[in-house]
């Protein structure tokens, strides 16, 4: 596998005072790979946790966090924060939110910087062509972030993670504010990427837009796994899915017709 998360859990030590400190814990226990070919949609509500393993990947946790359990990337592992030895060369972050382009920067340099903190030099002659490989016009270089629409800057950010040709590709929640033309212009791109060799964990809370892109879906709920789930098995009326959550998720979807499910569902391991 490609990247192994095996018994994975985030927790933030939060001070109470000078002296006493106490540990809370956010995820616990988080067990998945992904191979090359495959992308996996890590799924789950808003504040679930999912962007924070993302975060993880790339060793941007903020310094009062704990950490236990191990990350490995082609078999080698990257220690508990990553430390950003990967960053680039094996693994590409597309961010969640537009607000990490650098607005005094043109688009063609912001790209071509990314693939010099990949180790790849991008010449400028260059820059027109890899964006509209992403469907982006050439004059898109000389554009600042602010003159971009939505759909565009996602498309632009998804060019900066892909350009040094990464092993893996984290794309935290690539459709958020995009209208449906757009979000399956991005996912899209990332169903390409992984068709052509690479690994994609695709964080999203939208589901229903996810899975036609997806191969497997691990299921996120109240700080755990409750369930990794093949894409496939999330159609008729759910009967294939393994787990009491994604049952309930699908039949709660609006195609098909909102049907909540009275029983209680538990985490499932």
């Amino acid at each position: 596998m490609l990247l192994s998360i095996d018994g994975f859990g985030i927790a933030f030590r939060r001070y109470d005072g000078l002296l006493h400190h106490r540990v809370v814990p956010v995820l616990e226990a988080l067990s998945f790979t992904i191979d090359r070919g495959q992308v996996l949609g890590l799924v789950g509500a808003s504040g679930a946790g999912k962007s924070l393993v993302a975060h993880a990947l790339f060793g941007i946790l903020p310094p009062n966090a704990v950490l236990t359990g191990s990350i490995s990337i082609g078999g080698i592992e990257i220690g508990a924060l990553g430390e950003g030895k990967l960053t680039g060369c094996r693994m590409g972050l597309v961010p969640q939110s537009p607000s990490h382009l650098d607005p005094l920067v043109r688009c063609g340099r912001q790209l071509a910087w990314a693939a010099t903190r990949s180790g790849h030099e991008l010449p400028k002659a260059a820059i027109g062509a890899l964006l509209e490989s992403f469907g982006l016009e050439a004059a898109v270089a000389r554009l600042y972030p602010y003159q971009l629409s939505g759909g565009m800057a996602r498309r632009l950010m998804l060019a900066m993670a892909t350009v040094g040709e990464p092993d893996l590709i984290v794309a935290d929640e690539p459709t958020s504010g995009l209208d449906p033309d757009n979000a399956a212009i991005v996912l899209r791109h990332l169903r390409r990427l992984a068709d052509a060799g690479k690994a994609v964990l695709l964080i999203t809370h939208d589901l229903a837009h996810a899975l036609p892109y997806t191969d497997r879906v691990a299921l996120l709920r109240d700080g755990g796994l409750v369930g990794i789930e093949d894409a496939r098995a999330f159609s008729g009326d759910g009967s294939r899915l393994e787990t009491p959550y994604a049952r309930h998720l699908w039949r709660a979807m609006p195609q098909n017709e909102f049907q909540l499910e009275t029983a209680a569902y538990a985490r499932s391991a």
